[in-house]
């Protein structure tokens, strides 16, 4: 028999996600798959999860701030898998805008032309230690600790012509002067036919392991620019360190022609402009959730384990108190479309990463992180792809691992109205015959389905686990 779900604009229907934890599969770092350039590692066999700073906090964060941050992920989210949490942009400013980018920035800097935590900010950095007391903090809370840098080398460092710890080089050897990032001033980029260039990476590289950093994301190299050379130093400098370190590359669109290359340096990649808490944007920056369609749909099926397409951060939450983009706010994406964010991330599947502030996070926003059957499709799905797509619904599918038989599928609402959808199971290429269906978000199990019979509300999402009776 046919199911029918009728989800009026005023219930929230099942969209989804966002799931498991960076490094949850296998348990222990070391034993992920990586590949780098040099050789063998798997991590991230799961799409990394956790959270970042930038949406919060833009680049004002402090000690205090980020240690409440991640004592509320260990207790709260810990347990669904939300492991990774990152200091994002310009940790070593020592007078930070929200924005960042700024002209007039003062930089904290160790004697090698390498940057530093702002003493200011984080107490416990002091000029030996740097982050390794703060990653010591989040490792024994049992999460993971990320930070984020921008290609190249210190401009101030190439005006001093400092040296390049463990070389006889120095910052001047190292330098593209004439390569900048089109929107930061903090750097020089790196020349890429130097050897001093491949050694202020392995300086830097040692550093971050020394610290005990287990994620480095790399601003200005995926896209506007994009920079396979330093991509593939970054990769090396890594892997000399013998410590397993993520490797996530930023900002968007990266180039899908440039896949296999990023695949055999890094373990993410954004596949977009920053996406913040609107439904369309006119303009490159910042991008919308309904602008997003279009970018998972081009990346569809190409992450695997270890290598991941990045969605961006999840504007979820209170967007405050000192935001990347616009004034302190509770996102004002409705919660259809928050259930629309998760569900597309996860059926996608992408890294998840949470932006707003946790400390401040309500029962709701709680609620969207928290659901193990969303997140499974994030964490435990392959051949994720598009079974339809028109300018008002889209419909995604994808195999539940290593159990036959079962698929998760999302119908997505992407008009401004609610639509009434009916397709058959040969119209989405699953196999015809009776399913059991399982709501995801409403964890529900509801009637036996020979067809897809639903009302998905504007903006809105329904999230399903299928079980074929024949299996």
């Amino acid at each position: 028999m046919k199911f029918k779900i009728l989800i009026s604009a005023g219930v929230i229907v099942c969209l989804a996600i966002l799931a498991t934890s960076a490094w949850r599969t296998p348990p222990s770092l070391s034993a992920q798959p990586r590949i780098s350039a040099a050789g063998a590692d798997l991590l991230a066999a799961t799409p990394p999860m956790g959270w970042n700073s930038w949406d919060g906090y833009g680049t004002t964060i402090t000690e205090a701030d980020f240690k409440k941050n991640a004592q509320a992920l260990a207790k709260k989210l810990l347990p669904y898998g939300w492991k990774c949490v990152t200091v994002d942009m310009e940790w070593f400013v020592t007078n930070p805008t929200a924005e960042g980018n700024g002209k007039n920035f003062n930089y904290s800097m160790d004697s090698s032309g390498r940057y530093t935590p702002a003493p200011i900010r984080f107490p416990s950095a002091t000029p030996d230690a740097g982050f390794k007391p703060l990653a010591d903090f989040l490792h024994s809370l049992g999460l993971k600790f990320g930070i984020h840098i921008l290609r190249g080398i210190p401009k101030s460092a190439v005006e001093k012509n400092l040296p390049i710890a463990g070389s006889s080089f120095h910052a001047g050897d190292a330098a593209d002067r004439s390569d900048t990032c089109p929107w930061n001033f903090d750097n020089f980029g790196i020349d890429a036919t130097k050897a001093a260039g491949q050694a202020y990476y392995d300086s830097i590289a040692k550093l971050y392991a020394q610290w005990g950093v287990d994620l480095i994301k790399v601003d200005c190299i995926a896209s506007h620019p994009y920079k396979g050379d330093e991509i593939r130093m970054l990769s090396e400098a890594l892997h000399k360190t013998g410590r397993p370190i993520v490797l996530s590359l930023s900002p968007g669109p990266a180039p899908i022609e440039k896949t296999e290359e990023m695949s055999q340096y890094a373990n993410m990649w954004r596949i977009s402009d920053d996406i913040w808490d609107l439904w369309h944007s006119a303009v490159q920056y910042p991008q919308g959730l309904g602008d997003q369609f279009a970018n998972v749909e081009k990346w569809a099926g190409v992450g695997r384990a270890g290598h991941w397409p990045d969605a961006d951060m999840l504007p979820l939450g209170f967007l405050g108190p000192a935001p990347g983009w616009g004034k302190p706010r509770g996102t004002r994406l409705t919660h259809d479309e928050q259930r629309t964010l998760m569900s597309l991330w996860c059926i996608f599947p992408s890294p998840l990463m949470i932006g707003g502030d946790l400390t401040a996070a309500d029962d709701w926003t709680i609620s969207l992180l928290t659901n193990r059957e969303v997140l499974d499709a994030d964490q435990h799905s392959t051949g994720n792809r598009v079974a339809l797509s028109n300018e008002q619904i889209v419909v995604w599918v994808a195999d539940a691992t290593g159990v036959p038989g079962t698929q998760y599928i999302g119908v997505f609402n992407r008009s401004e109205s609610s639509q009434t959808v009916h397709y058959d199971w040969k119209d989405l290429k699953l196999a015809e015959g009776k399913y059991s269906v399982r709501d995801l978000w409403e964890h529900k199990d509801l009637e036996e389905a020979v067809s897809l019979n639903v009302i998905v509300p504007s903006h809105g999402v329904a999230l399903y686990k299928l079980i074929s009776a024949k299996r």
